[in-house]
C-alpha cells in the first residue's frame, strides 16, 4: 500500500477519529482528497506536481494548508478551523495523537449545508434576488478593502494562460475544428492585444487586487453570514484579478447553469460601490478568456489517468465554447 493509500484508508475510517463520527464520505478531486463527517471536513492535499503547483513534499503541503486557511478566512472565517497534523507513531501507524512525526497536514473545516450552495439553489430553481444581497455586499466590501497590486507581469500571465488554453483546445484528439475553436482563440487573443493598454491603465489606477481566484457558484454558501470558500491558494498569479473580471467569471458560471440574472445583480452591486466599470469590449475579453479556460479545464480531465466522469467533460466543454462565442461578439462589435 502506498503512503497516500494508507492515509486515505485511515481518514476514511470513522474509528480513526476521537469523536467517532457515524460515517465518513471520501471524495477525490483533481488535487486533494476530501473527507466529510456530519459536522466537519478534512482536506488532504495529494503529493502532486503540475506546471502551476507543487505539493510534492510534506513541507510544501503544510505551507499551502496554512495558505488555504489564511486566504479563505478573508471570506469564510466561520468555516475554516485550522491546520491539523497527521502523525505516524513509533510503530509507523497513523494517528492524530502527538507522537512520532508529522507525516502530513490537513485543512480542517466546518461542514456547510450542501443544499444551500449557490449552484444547488440555482439547479433547484429555488432562489430569490433578495437572498443574494448579503453575498453581493460581502464580496463588494472585500474588493473595496483589498490593497491595489502593481504587477508588471500581469499581461504576460494572461497571454501565457491563453497560450496554454490554445495548446489544449487544439489537440487533435479533441476534434474541435467543427466548433470553430481556432477562430475563437484568434478572436479572443486579438481582443486581448487590442485591450492591452486599457488593462494596463486599470492596473495603474489600482484595479488589480488579490481576489478569490476561483469564484464559482459551488463555492458560495447562502447561510448567514454567507460563506465563500475554496479560494485558490496554490498560485498567487491566478488570484491577482480585476474585480470585474472575477465577478464576470461568477456571472458566466451562473449563466451556464441557466441563471444569467445573478451575474447582473453582482455586477450592479460592484459598480455601485467601485465604479469604473470596464467597457463592454473589455468585459467580453475577460469573459471570453474565462469561458475558454473552463473549456480547457474540462477537456484536461480527459487527459488524466484514470478518467473520472468521462461522459461529463466534452459536452460541458462545448457549452463553455458556446459562451465564449457569445463573449467574442462583444469583442468584435
Amino acid at each position: 500500500m502506498s503512503a497516500l493509500d494508507a492515509k486515505i484508508r485511515f481518514l476514511s475510517d470513522p474509528g480513526s477519529f476521537p469523536d467517532r463520527p457515524s460515517r465518513i464520505e471520501a471524495r477525490e478531486t483533481h488535487m486533494s482528497w476530501v473527507f466529510l463527517a456530519d459536522d466537519w471536513v478534512l482536506k488532504l492535499k495529494k503529493p502532486v506536481t503540475t506546471s502551476f503547483l507543487d505539493f510534492s513534499t510534506i513541507d510544501a503541503r503544510h505551507f499551502f494548508c496554512c495558505e488555504e486557511i489564511r486566504l479563505n478566512r478573508r471570506l469564510a472565517e466561520e468555516t475554516y478551523s485550522g491546520v491539523k497534523p497527521l502523525y505516524a507513531n513509533f510503530s509507523g501507524n497513523l494517528t492524530f495523537e502527538k507522537v512520532g512525526r508529522a507525516v502530513d497536514w490537513l485543512v480542517e473545516m466546518r461542514r456547510l449545508p450542501e443544499a444551500h450552495m449557490l449552484d444547488q439553489r440555482i439547479q433547484a430553481r429555488d432562489l430569490a434576488p433578495a437572498e443574494l444581497i448579503g453575498t453581493a455586499e460581502k464580496l463588494v466590501r472585500f474588493y473595496a478593502g483589498c490593497r491595489p497590486e502593481s504587477v508588471d507581469g500581469h499581461m504576460r500571465h494572461l497571454m501565457d494562460e491563453l497560450d496554454i488554453t490554445r495548446m489544449i483546445l487544439l489537440r487533435p484528439e479533441f476534434d474541435l475544428e467543427a466548433e470553430g475553436v481556432a477562430a475563437l482563440l484568434e478572436g479572443i487573443g486579438r481582443g486581448l492585444q487590442v485591450m492591452r493598454s486599457k488593462i494596463e491603465e486599470r492596473i495603474k489606477n489600482g484595479c488589480l487586487v488579490e481576489g478569490h481566484g476561483d469564484l464559482r457558484p459551488e463555492h458560495i454558501c447562502l447561510v448567514r453570514p454567507p460563506q465563500i470558500i475554496d479560494c485558490l491558494e496554490f498560485n498567487r498569479s491566478m488570484r491577482l484579478v480585476d474585480p470585474y473580471d472575477e465577478i464576470g467569471y461568477l456571472a458566466l458560471e451562473c449563466e451556464v447553469l441557466g441563471s444569467g440574472w445573478i451575474g447582473q445583480l453582482f455586477l450592479t452591486a460592484l459598480e455601485r460601490t467601485l465604479g469604473n466599470r470596464p467597457c463592454d469590449r473589455l468585459m467580453g475579453v475577460f469573459g471570453g478568456m474565462r469561458a475558454l479556460l473552463r473549456a480547457r479545464l474540462c477537456l484536461a480531465h480527459l487527459l488524466e489517468t484514470p478518467v473520472r466522469e468521462r461522459e461529463k467533460w466534452r459536452p460541458l466543454a462545448l457549452t463553455y465554447l458556446k459562451v465564449a462565442r457569445a463573449r467574442l461578439s462583444l469583442v468584435v462589435s
